[in-house]
C-alpha cells in the first residue's frame, strides 16, 4: 500500500465508524434496533444518496479497486465472523432442553412453514426472480427457505430485554425456539453455500455436509469439554480480561477457517464455536459483556455500515421482489411459530405475540444475502428487498409483540 491507500483506508474507517454510531444513537433514542441506524449510515454514504450527490467523491472515499478497497473487504469480512460469534454465545443449549417440547413445537412449525414457503414461490414464480435454469432456481429456492427460517437471535434478545420478559417463561420460549430456528437454518445454510459451489474443490458435497455435522458434535460435546476446561485456567493465570478476550477470538477465528476450509463459510464455524463457549458455565455474563462490547462497537458497526455501501437502495428497489419476500417472511413465521406455540399451550393472543417475536430477522438475513450477492446467486434487487425485509421485522417485532401481550392483559383484568 503506498501513502494515498493506507490514508484512504484509515479515513474510510474513521468515517464509517463515527458517523455509524451517529446513526445509530439516532435510532436507539428513537427506540429502534441500533442496526437500523448502522445501515441508514451507509445507506446515506453510499450509492444510494452520496454516490448520487457527489459521484466521484464517492468513488475518491470508497474506491472499487486498489489496496484500501481489498483491506476494507477483509474488515468487512472479519467483522461478519465475529457477529456470528457472538450470536452463538447467545445460545444456552440449557435453555433449550428445559422448554424442550413448547419449544421444540414452535421452532419446529416456525422454521417448516417458512421454509416450504420460500422453497415453493421461486418454483411457482421463477421469472419475478430471472431465472432460466431448474439448477440454479434450486438453489436459490433453499436459499430463500433458509432465509425465511432463520431469525436473529441478537435482535429478538434485545427486544425481550428492552420489554422487560428476557426471563420470563414468555421470553425463554421465544430465545429457546430461536435458538432452535438458527442451529437447523445454519445446517441448512451449509448446504446452500455447498451446491453455490463455495468449497475447496476437493470434497464432494456430502462429504463437505459429513465434515460440517462432525465439527458441529464435536464442538458441542468434546469441544465444550475442552473449553470447560481451558476457561478456568486462562481466569487463574492469564491477565484479566485481556486473557479471556485473546484466547476467545482466537478460538472463534480457528473454527472459522477450519469451516472455510471443508467448504463452508466461515461464519459456520464463528457460530458453533461461539454456541460452545455461550454454553459453557466458565464463561462469565462480565466476560460474554466485554466481549459483546469490543465486537457491538467496532465490528458490528464497520459491516452493516458497509451494507450500504454496496448497492442503490434506490435504483434497485424492486416492489414486486420486497412485497413477495415480505409477505413470506410474516405469514410463514407468524403463522408457524404461532401455531406451534399455540400447540404448546399458549393462549391465541400469546401465541400471535410469539409469532411477532420470533419473525425479528436482522443481522442474519443481511449476513445471508451479502453471501449470496457476492457469489452470483441473487441480484442486487433480491439483496436490496431481504434488507428492507430485515429492517421492517426488526422494526415491527417489539411494538406489535407488546401490543398482543398488552391486549391479553387488558382482557384479564376485565
Amino acid at each position: 500500500m503506498n501513502h494515498v491507500e493506507i490514508f484512504n483506508l484509515l479515513i474510510q474507517l474513521c468515517i464509517l465508524l463515527i458517523f455509524g454510531r451517529f446513526m445509530a444513537e439516532i435510532a436507539r433514542r428513537v427506540n429502534l434496533p441500533p442496526l437500523v441506524g448502522e445501515i441508514v449510515a451507509g445507506i446515506l454514504l453510499g450509492q444510494t444518496v452520496f454516490g448520487m450527490i457527489s459521484p466521484d467523491g464517492f468513488n475518491w472515499l470508497f474506491p472499487r479497486d486498489g489496496e484500501s478497497a481489498i483491506i476494507l473487504d477483509g474488515f468487512v469480512h472479519v467483522s461478519v465472523v465475529l457477529l456470528l460469534f457472538i450470536a452463538g454465545v447467545e445460545v444456552e443449549l440449557s435453555i433449550v432442553i428445559q422448554q424442550r417440547k413448547q419449544a421444540f413445537y414452535t421452532s419446529f412449525l416456525g422454521l417448516i412453514l417458512p421454509f416450504l414457503l420460500g422453497i415453493t414461490i421461486p418454483y411457482i414464480f421463477p421469472e419475478t426472480f430471472y431465472f432460466g435454469d431448474d439448477k440454479k432456481t434450486l438453489i436459490f429456492a433453499i436459499f430463500l427457505g433458509a432465509s425465511m427460517s432463520i431469525t436473529a437471535l441478537p435482535v429478538i434478545a434485545r427486544i425481550l430485554m428492552d420489554l422487560n420478559m428476557l426471563r420470563t417463561k414468555f421470553g425463554m420460549l421465544i430465545i429457546s425456539s430461536a435458538m432452535i430456528n438458527d442451529l437447523i437454518g445454519w445446517l441448512i445454510f451449509t448446504v446452500v453455500l455447498s451446491m453455490m459451489g463455495q468449497d475447496n474443490g476437493q470434497v464432494s458435497l456430502w462429504q463437505t455436509i459429513g465434515l460440517t455435522l462432525g465439527f458441529t458434535i464435536f464442538m458441542l460435546t468434546i469441544g465444550k469439554g475442552l473449553i470447560n476446561r481451558l476457561l478456568p485456567w486462562i481466569n487463574s493465570h492469564l491477565a484479566w480480561p485481556g486473557g479471556v478476550i485473546t484466547i476467545t477470538i482466537a478460538l472463534c477465528f480457528l473454527g472459522a477457517a477450519i469451516t472455510e476450509r471443508i467448504g463452508i463459510h466461515a461464519i459456520f464455524g464463528a457460530f458453533i464455536v461461539g454456541v460452545a463457549f455461550g454454553d459453557s458455565e466458565h464463561f462469565s455474563d462480565k466476560a460474554k459483556e466485554i466481549v459483546h462490547q469490543f465486537i457491538n462497537n467496532i465490528f458490528s458497526p464497520l459491516f452493516f455500515v458497509s451494507i450500504g455501501l454496496q448497492v442503490n437502495f434506490i435504483r434497485n428497489f424492486n416492489p414486486t421482489i420486497v412485497l413477495i419476500i415480505l409477505i413470506l417472511a410474516f405469514t410463514g413465521k407468524i403463522v408457524g411459530a404461532g401455531l406451534g406455540s399455540y400447540f404448546g399451550g399458549f393462549s391465541k393472543r400469546e401465541s400471535i405475540a410469539i409469532g411477532f417475536g420470533m419473525n425479528a430477522r436482522g443481522a442474519m438475513e443481511i449476513i445471508l444475502g451479502l453471501i449470496a450477492l457476492n457469489v452470483g446467486l441473487i441480484n442486487e434487487e433480491v439483496f436490496v428487498a431481504l434488507v428492507v425485509m430485515a429492517l421492517i421485522t426488526s422494526i415491527t417485532s417489539g411494538p406489535l409483540m407488546k401490543f398482543f401481550l398488552n391486549e391479553r392483559s387488558t382482557k384479564t383484568k376485565q
